[in-house]
């Protein structure tokens, strides 16, 4: 039996309701995905579970046809099937791969952009050619300062049309590092990945990383594209800022127990509360090594060290584990980590204008029954 438009009503309650997003949030948020926080317990993300970001469409490649352009400032332009690198040098890095722009959604006022929460990471197993072999192969002329990567993937933003492209120095290119990578834990690159080919540079933002690679072009002084302007971290539209480059320390806690279906609010139910509960996440911080990690229980009074595990590699994450006794009420849990060089992540946010490198410390809310 349906019911009157006043009994619907007077069913309506505040609490069921999101508060106001727009559609551009909805369509960026619809195409891009994060990693749910629980793929944290993999040393290596699955490639479903993997954190992704395309600004414009996924372009479709024909393998068979696809050819690589290395040219501009070189000694022997190169014109690369799939094939052609393949038969280069082979070699495989396991890397922790991060958004500039995980955690975006927490800075207020927050500039339209895709409005991470946490999830924008993920470690997986790359394979591919080295970057600097083949530049070596086209030989840089002594006038070469830095090296252009487009991209087939195509669109409008900040009123540019645009194919997606990124630079990189010279000494950042043939350091030894980067790769153009063809394979993702062992399997050819998903189309929304790369297919079939796609730049890797390990510890630095994903940004840099240009996917369905096409071209790779030297040139002789710095290049200006839209996405270089726009990943600087600045506090106006006219504030020259830094540009973004390496990732900076952060860490993220699995959250314990389970969660309300909307809300996400945790629920831990204890039938014995004399045994401890065992939180665990990850920690990283691009080229530079985790040196500890800490956790507070009660919402950032008390800080105790974690216990850390190895590193799964040089450019990749590192487990850490904690023993946490938790007792009836809501518990405020944070994690926070520190690399090697004393950069701690900080507890409040760092806001800039484009919403990047936000790296505060995670907070989780815990009803304990």
């Amino acid at each position: 039996m349906m019911k009157s438009q006043d009994s619907q009503s007077a069913a309506f309650r505040p609490q069921d309701f999101a508060p106001e997003i727009s559609r551009t949030d909805l369509e960026l948020a619809s195409r891009n995905r994060g990693m749910p926080l629980e793929g944290l317990r993999y040393d290596r993300t699955p490639v479903g579970l993997h954190y992704l970001l395309n600004h414009f469409d996924v372009p479709h490649v024909d393998p068979k046809s696809f050819r690589l352009h290395v040219d501009g400032t070189v000694q022997r332009p190169l014109e690369l099937s799939l094939g052609d690198i393949q038969r280069r040098m082979r070699t495989s890095r396991t890397v922790t791969m991060e958004c500039a722009g995980h955690g975006r959604a927490f800075m207020q006022p927050r500039r339209i952009s895709q409005p991470w929460l946490h999830g924008a990471v993920g470690t997986a197993d790359w394979t591919g050619a080295p970057l600097s072999a083949i530049l070596q192969e086209a030989g840089l002329r002594d006038e070469t300062v830095e090296l252009v990567f487009t991209g087939r993937d195509q669109g409008c933003q900040g009123g540019e049309e645009q194919l997606y492209q990124y630079s990189l120095s010279l000494d950042e290119a043939t350091n030894g590092n980067a790769m153009l990578a063809y394979e993702m834990n062992g399997a050819p690159l998903q189309p929304q990945h790369g297919f079939p080919l796609r730049l890797l540079v390990p510890g630095w933002y994903g940004m840099v990383s240009v996917k369905w690679l096409d071209r790779i072009e030297a040139v002789s002084s710095p290049f200006e594209g839209y996405q270089n302007r726009s990943y600087r971290v600045r506090q106006s539209p006219d504030d020259p800022g830094r540009q973004v480059e390496r990732i900076q320390v952060r860490s993220l806690m699995i959250p314990p127990g389970f969660p309300d279906a909307w809300s996400r609010r945790r629920i831990l139910k204890r039938s014995d509360g004399s045994d401890p509960v065992t939180l665990s996440g990850r920690a990283w911080a691009g080229p530079v090594p985790i040196a500890r990690v800490e956790v507070s229980t009660d919402g950032g009074d008390r800080w105790d060290d974690a216990q850390l595990q190895d590193p799964v590699s040089e450019f990749a994450w590192r487990g850490w584990t904690f023993p946490w006794l938790p007792q009836p009420g809501r518990a405020t849990l944070l994690v926070r980590a520190t690399d090697a060089q004393g950069n701690r992540q900080p507890l409040e946010i760092p806001w800039n204008y484009e919403g990047l490198c936000n790296n505060c410390v995670q907070r989780i809310e815990v009803d304990v029954e």
